[in-house]
């Protein structure tokens, strides 16, 4: 099994930025892709971006030049720096890996944009 937790959200101004963090334990030697999903209120679950072990990335238009993923694979975990944030982006942010044993989520974390 994989196990991902994430952090680092919370509440913060229009324009301002935070970082999210997804941790991963367990086999994550069977990870071949990670990546960030956001669920706002009245909206369908969105992919926000992914990145593969060989550091391909890819994002959604929405968040293309706003947002960036990475990740260290000496601490299992990736990131998502956000930038630049407005009410739009206010969501449960979850963290998700993609692997040969299956697919896993993390409990998700509030990013609330508002002044």
């Amino acid at each position: 099994q994989v196990h991902l937790v994430e952090s680092g959200g919370g509440l913060v101004q229009p324009g301002g930025s935070l970082r999210l963090s997804c941790v991963a334990s367990g086999r994550f030697d069977t990870i071949y892709r990670m990546g960030w999903y956001r669920h706002a209120p009245g909206k369908h679950r969105e992919s926000v971006a992914w990145i593969t072990g060989g550091g391909t990335t890819n994002y959604a238009d929405s968040v293309k030049g706003q947002f960036t993923i990475s990740r260290d694979n000496a601490k299992n975990t990736i990131y998502l720096q956000m930038n630049s944030l407005n009410p739009e982006d206010t969501a449960v942010y979850y963290c998700s890996s993609s692997g040969s044993i299956g697919d896993y989520w993390g409990q998700g974390t509030q990013v609330t944009v508002s002044s």
